[in-house]
């Protein structure tokens, strides 16, 4: 049968049951929740047999294997899913442990993104918490039935806690182990009745995370610990600009480098195999390439912001309106103006993209960080020749991604297929990123410019608001716009304003260039997001009014917007001093469904830039699954949104990306890193995204608070650029 998670080769692992086959196979629930609504099955197995759509394993030595549909790239889904179905479960929590699902998107699909499998948008918690709650109360009805059955008592008088079944009346308990294999042989309940919120012993709670020990203790597994034998690693030379072509190759010098045992060109450019990576970069080193650059990009950043600029300037395809805001702004008292601009930015991981594959007789496997393992499946498949079935997807943790490893064209998976087809398949192979690779190597946040206007009447009160902006479409490639052309993801988080206003227009262009783009840590709000909250700050200055005051008046009944400004500010103590040299700044922005509110405290550094030194954070994410996790996610959104801030920028010279590694594209350093408050909104809500939200209201914050401090407005990002 298939296993619903696929352990690969490796001496060392120690991330899956450890002697799996020994343990033998108990109780298997799989529940699956297309679009059409929900199906349980249970499923008695063979020894290392499994269904096919398990989505929890209880072994015979009580062990609770929750196999997850999302990949744990540092995000803590892991924990996430099995808090969610160990909950409903009554499992011991120190008996848990997560597994990768296989790729079968019919049997794993992420509803919230459209059915296929994958990981992204924070829907992690959102797509699964329906789905593991009832997968869990399922096998906990299903072990209750099978002790009811062999005590001979109602199943009513049978109580569940830690794993283990009770009946109070006898004094008789068993373990789930003990119970497994009789309850798998029972048919699945069609209902099963849910735990109220009130009696949750984990869920709401901070549970630690199933994988701190191993990744503390250095036995977690990431693709490049993966060593399969005969293996060869590999590495690629591509094209310097986008959109160029090899002419021609010299290859001699690379081939005497010790250690290298082919060189192949593949459609995305030469790759070096040899028996290690120093030897394999040392090879691609000594190659001499002619590029064909006739097709590239050659346009720098400043050529393309001026490009972008004429058409922010420019009616565009409209996203959202009401009113009519050109007319009301052509006829308005005193009109606002703004321009901003946002570069291209990179993912920068700490683990570079890399993948590992090996043939094996008629089919393919891959180990990789595969944040749509169902892209990456039909990738190599397509790259190969062979079914998709064929092909096994072994996700591994990955080392952070951001968005950097779910492309739509599964471009590593596609680079390491295409090397073992070019090498005939005789030898596994790894292919690996430099850290210059993956800088250099496009995939980037889009560079957008944004235009926005208001018209403010007699008495300082903005009455029409047009937002207009022009940057590169990331759904284009996918097929996914808009009738009128509007890219979605464009316009996310300003065609949807919580503020009120007579007249509203928000209208895009997506212009081409030759620069591969991809979605980025909360993609279009990353750049929305400021020029909004930035731009609501200077009208509240032109009003005369209390930013934060300014604000609330306009929420009308956006009450979680509403919460979260409060929250964070009256915790900052907005409103009162602070000390000398420094000055606050907000900002408030609803993104995955999650509204986060922040408040900032600022001075001048030494080198000039806003230095950081608080950031109040309130956050509404529905019910708080783990609360230490949330506040790990804000903190790590707002540190990544600081680096895009102050420092973080790709600036293309004649199509060329300057930067190449962390001394020149620069994130946040740990001594940048503010102390950082987070306060949780209590809610029962269902929960919503938490990876990403914290990300978009540090920048606007900063600079609003920068205005407090200085005077000065910032609208071109990172703040470096305005020196």
């Amino acid at each position: 049968m298939q296993q619903p998670y696929s352990q690969p080769f490796s001496p060392s692992r120690r991330r899956l049951l450890k002697g799996a086959g020994a343990a033998g196979v108990g109780l298997v629930i799989g529940f699956h929740w297309g679009l059409g609504g929900p199906r349980a099955m249970a499923a008695e197995t063979e020894s290392g047999g499994w269904a096919p759509n398990a989505f929890v394993r209880i072994a015979p030595d009580d062990t609770v294997t929750v196999i997850s549909k999302h990949i744990e790239f540092g995000q803590g889904s892991y924990t996430g899913v099995a808090t969610v179905l160990a909950e409903e479960l009554d499992a011991d929590w120190s008996r848990v442990q997560v597994a990768p699902a296989p790729a079968n998107a019919e049997l794993y699909g992420n509803a919230l993104l459209g059915g296929m499998q994958g990981t992204g948008g924070s829907t992690a918690m959102a797509s699964s918490w329906d789905q593991l709650r009832q997968a869990g109360a399922t096998a906990r009805a299903m072990l209750v039935a099978a002790a009811a059955e062999r005590w001979g008592v109602p199943a009513s008088e049978l109580s569940v806690a830690q794993g283990v079944v009770r009946h109070a009346g006898s004094g008789r308990e068993a373990r789930f182990g003990e119970l497994a294999e009789a309850a798998g042989r029972r048919e699945a309940p069609k209902e099963v009745r849910l735990k109220d919120p009130s009696s949750f012993r984990l869920i709401g709670h901070r549970v630690p995370r199933v994988d701190a020990s191993e990744k503390s203790n250095g036995e977690a597994q990431f693709t490049l610990d993966i060593y399969l034998p005969d293996m060869l690693t590999a590495v690629m030379l591509r094209p310097p600009l986008f959109g160029a072509t090899l002419r021609s190759l010299d290859d001699s010098e690379a081939r005497k480098v010790r250690g290298v045992v082919d060189v192949v060109r593949t459609p995305r450019g030469v790759a070096v195999l040899a028996e290690g990576f120093w030897a394999a970069k040392k090879g691609r080193d000594a190659l001499k390439a002619e590029w064909d650059d006739s097709a590239a990009e050659k346009r720098g950043t400043e050529a393309l912001y001026e490009d972008f600029a004429a058409l922010a300037r420019e009616p565009g395809a409209t996203a959202e309106a009401h009113g009519d805001a050109q007319a009301a702004i052509d006829g308005g008292t005193r009109v606002i103006e703004a321009e901003y601009r946002f570069p291209y930015l990179a993912h920068a991981p700490m683990e570079p993209l890399d993948a590992v594959i090996r043939a094996t007789g008629d089919g393919y496997e891959l180990w990789a960080g595969s944040q749509i393992p169902t892209i990456d499946q039909g990738v190599v498949a397509k790259t190969l020749g062979v079914p998709a079935e064929k092909v096994a997807v072994h996700t591994q943790f990955a080392g952070g991604s951001f968005g950097r490893r779910a492309t739509p064209n599964g471009d590593v998976a596609m680079e390491v297929a295409g090397i073992l087809k070019a090498t005939d398949g005789r030898r596994p192979v790894k292919l690996v990123w430099t850290r210059e690779d993956d800088i250099q190597g496009g995939r980037y946040r889009p560079l957008f410019v944004h235009r926005l206007r208001a018209a403010l009447d007699d008495d300082g009160r903005p009455v029409a608001w047009q937002h207009r902006l022009a940057g590169q479409s990331i759904m284009k490639e996918m097929g996914g716009l808009r009738d009128n052309g509007v890219d979605p993801v464009s316009v996310e988080g300003a065609e949807d304003l919580p503020y009120s206003f007579e007249h509203f227009a928000v209208e895009g262009h997506n212009p081409e260039a030759g620069v591969p783009v991809l979605w980025w840590r909360s993609v279009g709000h990353t750049h929305t997001a400021f020029s909004t909250e930035t731009f609501m700050d200077e009208l509240a200055h032109a009003a005369g009014e209390d930013p934060v005051a300014f604000r609330l008046a306009r929420l009308g009944d956006h009450d979680r917007h509403r919460g979260v400004l409060e929250l964070a500010a009256d915790r900052a103590g907005w409103g009162k001093p602070v000390p000398e040299g420094r000055a606050r700044g907000v900002a408030v922005h609803k993104s995955f469904n999650s509204y986060v509110a922040q408040v900032v405290e600022v001075s001048k550094g030494e080198n000039g830039l806003p230095r950081v030194h608080r950031v109040v954070c309130a956050v509404d994410c529905g019910v708080a699954i783990n609360p230490h996790n949330i506040e790990a996610q804000m903190q790590s959104g707002i540190g990544y949104g600081l680096g895009a801030a102050l420092y973080d920028e790709v600036v293309l010279e004649d199509g060329r990306p300057k930067q190449a590694n962390f001394d020149t594209y620069l994130p946040t350093r740990m001594t940048d890193m503010p102390e950082v408050e987070v306060h949780i909104v209590d809610s029962d809500a269902a929960p919503t995204g938490v990876g990403e939200p914290g990300t978009p209201p540090v920048a606007p914050a900063v600079a609003n608070a920068w205005f407090a401090l200085t005077g000065e407005r910032v609208r071109r990002l990172p703040f470096r650029r305005n020196g």
